[in-house]
């Protein structure tokens, strides 16, 4: 073979080993790529069915309730505008409580009840996750638009 014809395997074998390196990246990356939706969306039916995605909002005062086998705990997660029931099976963060934001992320049952497999709290009085406090800002306009 020829030195010419060496380079261009060479350099033909290493595009194809970069291009499965990117393609393999790229589909790990696809398969842990978890979406946010607001209560008001999961409702209007925006949210995937059957994938794993994150719901956040405030938890809805009142709503918080322990199963006999205390490890299951049922609440709500609102944006002021639509609410969804949530079932989380674990322990809750120290700073999870009612009228707080929280996001949630699971799958949504064909009940419509959300299975959280995690629970994340807001970490200080001031913090809530900017796609939370989004939500809740679109759901406060157009709660206001429909009072007017």
């Amino acid at each position: 073979m020829k030195p010419r014809s060496k380079r261009l395997v060479l350099v033909g074998g290493g595009v194809a080993l970069l291009v499965a390196a990117v393609a393999l990246v790229l589909n790990a990356f696809q398969q842990n790529l978890v979406f946010f939706h607001t209560p008001t969306e999961v409702v209007a039916g925006k949210a995937p069915s059957g994938k794993t995605f994150r719901i956040g909002g405030l938890v809805e005062t009142g709503s918080i309730r322990r199963e006999a086998d205390g490890i299951t705990v049922r609440f709500a997660v609102t944006d002021t505008a639509k609410t969804i029931p949530v079932s989380y099976r674990g322990t809750l963060p120290d700073l999870f409580k009612e009228g707080k934001g929280a996001v949630v992320q699971g799958r949504l049952e064909a009940d419509g009840t959300f299975r959280a497999t995690e629970v994340l709290a807001k970490h200080d009085e001031n913090y809530m996750p900017p796609e939370a406090a989004h939500a809740v800002e679109q759901a406060h306009k157009a709660g206001a638009t429909v009072a007017q």
